[in-house]
């Protein structure tokens, strides 16, 4: 967990795409003894939050307003999420835990070319902002690759927490400075709700797929829905086989199909709604959807579910960090701003990016969000709830033992992509492999198949068409970083070629 909640900090650091103190996420975390924990982590809608509160006078949604201004901030959790994982796992100090990001906010690191690059991609965004203007955009143009980026700002909110603790961030004159410069731009942050906020320990959904154990998010997370109702599906489809070939492939789609009209219909804060999950998952329900798969053809979306016609906006604004001791230890943490750069303000005085996570709240009926999903009522805006969720940290099990640590960004996409690569290890392929190969994915609405360009092969391209399958090709699907135990406790890690990451070890 101390590896775990520095990298975090870090990223916070080198990766201000998704890397955060003033976001959210969940984590999955398995102890030597088998013990397996979750934390939620997730934003909450501020206090003063309202269900209407993106829509103008005639009740439609304001352009950019839940992700480009102040009100699209929700109230942050990674400071107090990062703390409770520690307080409860960890074992040096907090601030030996929190030194290493201080250190990289202090003395600088050199911008690497992906950095550069999605500066100059989200450019309209940041530069609204002034504080991120001169940060990021010295001289009027993004920070060059190889360009030493220091930013004393944050090395110095992070010395306070690492000092202080959590309640730096959370009270007192950090957070009177934070929610004062939301306030004077619209949003509706206040010091209560950053002062109130508490991380939530839950019990980890766990779903039986064979020999095979997955322990991942429950709600406000549709991981453990997606997951459980896919691989339900799958048993019945194809049986609880692993690996992944042209005809699986189609009942994976299909079975996805079925999984994300379910969750975009009744999914959203279980702690602030009723969601009817036990019907939703009663195993004669999703042995009759895995059933209702045509094997030979595709199932129209308008048959699957009420359909709403939406475009996908699929992008890779989260990250995620995988960890493991050969022991057992394990920790799956999936983090987020939401968009990449979150709302796109750097707050003068903390150096800290703020979040637009309200924008994955159900913001007006038949709305897609961010990631092309159009979402129930039940997750619409509400005071204090979480915004449904797509991360899907989890930690897989075979026979008992750990099997394999993974988790990916993505949006919508989370999900099926730590299906495919659970699949592929599961049905014998190397890790590294499995990380690798070509994704596909389907959410039901819009009724298409999401294709890498540079992924699938035609071959398989023409079996999902035969099928009736509309395909629509995108830029890369996630970034897995994910672990691997062998029988004798050696660890092998893969991270994505799609990203920037990569394995290390002590």
């Amino acid at each position: 967990m101390d590896a775990a909640i520095a990298t975090a900090l870090a990223l916070a650091v080198v990766y201000p795409q998704a890397g955060n103190l003033a976001g959210g996420g969940f984590l999955v975390a398995r102890s030597p003894d088998g013990t397996v924990q979750a934390l939620d982590f997730r934003e909450t809608a501020p206090a003063r939050a309202t269900r209407d509160m993106f829509l103008d006078g005639d009740g439609r949604p304001v352009p950019k307003a839940s992700t480009a201004t102040s009100l699209a901030v929700a109230t942050p959790g990674s400071v107090r999420g990062y703390a409770e994982a520690h307080r409860r796992l960890g074992r040096l100090p907090w601030a030996r835990v929190v030194a290493p990001a201080e250190r990289l906010a202090r003395e600088g690191f050199l911008v690497p070319a992906g950095l550069s690059a999605d500066l100059a991609e989200s450019r309209e965004l940041l530069t609204r902002w002034e504080e991120t203007r001169r940060l990021f955009f010295p001289d009027g143009k993004p920070l060059a690759a190889g360009a030493l980026l220091r930013q004393p700002d944050l090395a110095a909110t992070l010395a306070r927490v690492g000092t202080e603790g959590p309640e730096a961030f959370h009270r007192g004159k950090m957070a009177a400075r934070l929610v004062s410069f939301v306030k004077a731009h619209g949003g509706v942050l206040s010091e209560e709700d950053l002062a109130g906020y508490a991380p939530v320990w839950r019990a980890p959904d766990e779903i039986r797929f064979g020999r095979l154990v997955v322990h991942t998010m429950p709600l406000p997370s549709s991981a453990g829905q997606v997951l459980r109702s896919v691989l339900a599906q799958l048993e019945v489809a194809r049986g609880s086989a692993g690996g992944l070939d042209a005809d699986s492939y189609h009942l994976l789609l299909e079975a996805e199909r079925r999984a994300y009209a379910d969750r975009n219909r009744w999914l959203g804060d279980g702690d602030c709604t009723v969601v009817p999950l036990g019907e939703i998952l009663e195993p004669a329900r999703l042995a009759a959807l895995g059933a209702s798969i045509d094997p030979a053809r595709a199932t129209p979306s308008a048959t699957v579910g009420a359909s709403l016609a939406s475009d996908s906006g699929e992008a890779e604004e989260t990250t995620h960090l995988s960890v493991a001791t050969p022991d057992g230890a394990a920790v799956s943490l999936t983090t987020t701003l939401n968009g990449s750069f979150g709302n796109g303000a750097i707050v003068p005085g903390l150096g800290v990016l703020l979040n637009n996570e309200m924008d994955d709240f159900a913001i007006a009926p038949g709305v897609p969000n961010l990631y092309g999903l159009v979402q129930g009522s039940v997750n619409e805006v509400r005071p204090g709830a979480r915004p449904l969720s797509s991360m899907s940290p989890a930690i897989v099990e075979v026979d008992g033992r750990p099997l394999l640590v993974v988790g990916s960004p993505g949006g919508s996409t989370i999900p099926t992509t730590v299906l495919q690569v659970l699949l592929r290890a599961a049905g014998g392929e190397s890790l590294g492999a499995a990380v690798a190969a070509p994704r596909l994915h389907h959410q039901h609405t819009p009724d298409v198949v999401f294709v890498e360009k540079a992924g699938a092969p035609e071959a398989l391209r023409a079996s999902l068409r035969a099928r009736g399958h509309f395909l629509r090709e995108r830029g890369p699907i996630g970034q897995v970083h994910a672990i691997v135990f062998a029988p004798d406790g050696q660890l092998t890690g893969a991270s994505d070629p799609r990203g920037s990451g990569a394995p290390a070890a002590p």
